[in-house]
């Protein structure tokens, strides 16, 4: 593996998490944001909802982006910006600044997820064998390392502009200079476009000349049909994980009869499994493939779910939240990486960078889906069997398990797929 694929991972791992630290102070203060703006409880959930729509805007303009310029570039603009919105929501106090700040950050947040998860994608295909989850378990230690950032802020009464001006004036350099590395197309010249991996069980990848142009076949698409199974599960996962962040502090306190102080733990704890489940999860796709560990994972989940509906006290509610971390940590990482590789085997790289950003669409889709449904759910029957509701819906991931395999080559049938170089029949995988 040559020093410029190595030094691109390092690169691209750092950025996810900066995104997790970033993050992670946002949503973590968002009380302390209410209170220095006034926001009323009734106008916050508007607030808290643009975010993901705008998201969702940021990655449907980044899918037309990466046409015309590689997605390295939108990831080295869109992660400024985004640290730079986080310092904004922390330095104002009049209503539209929040509001302007939370736009940028919507929009930009967008952008930096959809070329992260590009990039991640097709230096998985250079590398030849899956390193996917690691760059998701960047993120979660990102997370952790902001949450606790953030409950050092809260807990020295310190404000937004101190708790997050030194965390921007450190990582905003160390992003610009790590974007230097960034590698496009799975494995050329960073910051530009040069060789795609040809199909290949883990650590046989072989490499395939790409397109000009941010790595990308211009024009290329991949039909939405080939995605849907996917963007269900991306739906589906991200409403247990947004159930977890919104709903696993309330329910441990009102429901499980915990203490206010140990009602914090369930995120807490659900966050670690998330890096320790992805940490070892690019291990176990090597071994047992794609399928069976996203099978595992879901069953994991669910179980988890199960648990943590009939929990009998605090601490079995906990280990519930633990099953999820470690079953949902799999499931989003090997979706973006299953839309890349089948939307590469039908158009070639251009459609992989595509269909990563339309995949992205719907994590903001179960993240605006997930809170509602399970609070509303909870306020009309219970919250414990408004627990089952996201329980069913991981479960979902089975019936379409086999989507995360890699297809066949299909060649004499009259329904050979399209490739910028055919590298003949070998093994399958990414």
């Amino acid at each position: 593996m040559t020093e410029t694929l190595r030094r691109g991972r390092a690169s691209l791992a750092f950025g996810f998490s900066v995104q997790g630290v970033t993050f992670a102070l946002l949503v973590t203060r968002i009380p302390a944001l209410q209170d220095q703006y006034g926001i009323s409880d009734g106008l916050l959930p508007v607030f808290l909802a643009a975010v993901p729509i705008l998201a969702g805007v940021g990655s449907v303009c980044t899918e037309r982006l990466v046409r015309k310029v590689p997605p390295s570039r939108v990831l080295r603009w869109s992660q400024p910006v985004v640290l730079l919105s986080l310092l904004g929501a922390g330095a104002g106090d009049a209503m539209w600044e929040i509001a302007v700040a939370l736009g940028m950050f919507g929009l930009a947040v967008g952008a930096l997820d959809a070329s992260m998860n590009m990039l991640g994608v097709s230096l998985q295909r250079a590398y030849g064998r899956s390193i996917m989850l690691g760059f998701h378990a960047a993120y979660s230690l990102g997370g952790i390392v902001g949450a606790s950032l953030a409950w050092a802020g809260a807990h020295w009464d310190l404000s937004l502009l101190v708790s997050y001006l030194p965390v921007v004036v450190v990582l905003l350099p160390a992003a610009l200079v790590g974007s230097r590395w960034y590698v496009d197309a799975g494995g050329g010249e960073p910051g530009g476009a040069a060789h795609a991996a040809g199909r290949g069980r883990e650590g046989d990848a072989q490499p395939v000349k790409a397109g000009a142009g941010g790595g990308a076949t211009l024009g290329a698409t991949v039909s939405f049909k080939v995605l849907l199974p996917l963007c269900l599960v991306m739906t589906c996962a991200y409403i247990g994980d947004s159930t977890v962040s919104n709903w696993s502090a309330k329910y441990l306190q009102d429901v499980l009869g915990s203490s206010e102080q140990l009602a914090t733990v369930p995120y807490n704890v659900y966050m670690v499994m998330n890096l320790v489940g992805r940490g070892a999860g690019d291990l176990g796709v090597r071994r047992f493939g794609a399928v069976a560990v996203v099978r595992g994972g879901a069953v994991v989940g669910a179980v988890g779910f199960g648990v943590v509906a009939v929990a009998p006290g605090a601490w079995v509610g906990i280990l519930g939240f633990m099953l999820l971390g470690i079953g949902l940590s799999v499931i989003v990482p090997q979706t973006f990486a299953a839309a890349g590789r089948r939307a590469f085997e039908c158009h070639g790289p251009g459609a992989s960078d595509a269909a990563v950003a339309r995949l992205n669409v719907f994590n903001y889709v179960g993240f605006l889906i997930g809170s509602p449904l399970v609070g509303g759910l909870g306020d009309a029957w219970n919250y414990r069997g408004a627990m089952v509701v996201p329980m069913v819906l991981v479960l979902v991931t089975l019936l379409y398990a086999r989507s995360f395999a890699p297809e066949p080559d299909r060649y004499g049938d009259g329904h050979e797929r399209p490739r910028t170089t055919d590298v003949g029949r070998g093994s399958n995988g990414l």
